[in-house]
C-alpha cells in the first residue's frame, strides 16, 4: 500500500500546478516587476552587509558575525521562492514536479527553523554585551559563536528532515493545484485525501515547541537588558542600548508573529488570501528589510560603508 501511494506521487504526469501569488491580483505584471525589484535590492543589501562585515576589521564582533549569518540566510530564504515564482510567471508554466517541490520545501523549512534559533542566539549576544561587558569578551569568543551557529543550522535541518518526508509521502489523490506560490506544508496537507489530523497535531507541537525555545531566550535576555540599561547612569549608553534592541526586536516581531500565524492558529483562522499575504512577509519583506534594518540605523556599517566608497573612488582616480 505504501509503494503504491509513493509512485502515484511520484509518477510522470503528477507535477504539482503553484498557483501563485499573481493569480489573486489584478495587476499580475506590475506586482512581478515589484517583487522582482524587492528580490534584487534583498539580494544586494545583504551581500553588501556580508562584504562589508567581512572586509571591515571593526565589523569583527560576534554581534556583526551573527548579522552576517542572518543575511546568508535571508539571501538563501528568498532565493529559494522567488526566482521560481517569477519564472513561472514570466513562462506561462506553473508546475513544479515532486522531488523539486520535496527539495524546496526542506530548504524552505530549514532556513526557517535555522533563523528561529539564530534570533535567539542573537540576543542572547546582546544579553551578555550589555549586562556582563567585561566578560563579553570570554563569553562570547569566536569558538562559541562558531559553535551557537552550528548548533541553530543543526536544530534548522532536524526540522527540515523530519517534516518533509512525512509531508511528502502522504497520498495527494484530490486536485494537485497548491494554493500558495512555493510548496508550503499547510498548503500541501490541504491536498492529501487521507486523515492528516494526527500528524498536524504533531507538526504544531513541534512548531510550538520550536518556537517557544527561542521566544524563551529572546524574552528572557530582553527583560533582563531593560533592567540592566534601566540601571544606566549614561543617557548615550541607554540610547545606544535601545537602538541595537529595537533593530533586533523588530525583525522578531515580524518573522516570529508571522510564523504563529502560519504554523499555530487553528485553521478556521486561515484564508488562502490570509496565508500568502503573511508568507510575502516572512519570504519577502523580511529578507530585504533586515539589512535596512541592520545598516541604516547602525553607525558601524554606515562608516564602513563610507569607507569602503571613499576606498573605491580613490582607486578609480588613481587608475585614470
Amino acid at each position: 500500500m505504501k509503494q503504491t501511494m509513493w509512485l502515484e506521487n511520484h509518477t510522470l504526469g503528477t507535477d504539482f500546478i503553484l498557483m501563485g501569488l499573481f493569480s489573486q491580483s489584478k495587476h499580475p505584471t506590475l506586482l512581478c516587476s515589484v517583487i522582482f525589484i524587492i528580490f534584487m535590492v534583498a539580494l544586494i543589501g545583504n551581500a553588501t552587509l556580508i562584504l562589508l562585515i567581512q572586509r571591515d576589521s571593526h565589523l569583527h564582533t560576534p554581534m556583526y558575525f551573527f548579522i552576517s549569518q542572518l543575511s546568508l540566510m535571508d539571501m538563501m530564504y528568498i532565493s529559494v521562492t522567488v526566482p521560481k515564482m517569477l519564472l513561472d510567471q514570466v513562462t506561462g508554466t506553473h508546475s513544479i514536479s515532486t522531488p523539486s517541490c520535496g527539495i524546496q520545501m526542506f530548504l524552505y523549512v530549514t532556513l526557517v527553523g535555522t533563523e528561529f534559533f539564530l534570533l535567539a542566539a542573537m540576543s542572547y549576544d546582546r544579553f551578555v554585551a550589555i549586562c556582563h561587558p567585561l566578560r563579553y569578551p570570554i563569553l562570547m569568543n569566536h569558538r562559541v559563536c562558531i559553535l551557537l551557529v552550528t548548533v541553530c543550522w543543526f536544530l534548522g535541518s532536524i526540522d527540515g528532515f523530519m517534516l518533509t518526508p512525512i509531508t511528502m509521502n502522504f497520498p495527494f489523490c484530490k486536485s494537485r493545484e497548491i494554493q500558495h506560490f512555493f510548496c508550503e506544508v499547510p498548503a500541501l496537507m490541504k491536498l492529501s485525501c487521507s486523515d492528516t489530523s494526527v500528524y498536524e497535531t504533531v507538526m504544531y507541537l513541534c512548531c510550538v515547541l520550536m518556537l517557544l525555545i527561542p521566544i524563551t531566550v529572546i524574552s528572557g535576555s530582553y527583560s533582563l537588558i531593560l533592567l540592566t540599561v534601566h540601571r544606566m547612569n549614561s543617557a548615550t549608553g541607554r540610547r545606544k542600548a535601545f537602538a541595537t534592541c529595537s533593530s533586533h526586536m523588530a525583525v522578531v516581531i515580524l518573522f516570529y508573529g508571522a510564523a504563529i500565524y502560519t504554523y499555530m492558529l487553528p485553521s478556521s483562522y486561515h484564508t488562502t488570501e490570509k496565508d500568502m499575504i503573511v508568507s510575502v512577509v516572512y519570504t519577502i519583506l523580511t529578507p530585504v528589510l533586515n539589512p535596512l534594518i541592520y545598516s541604516l540605523r547602525n553607525k558601524d556599517v554606515t562608516a564602513a560603508l563610507k569607507k569602503v566608497l571613499w576606498e573605491e573612488l580613490v582607486l578609480a582616480n588613481l587608475q585614470k
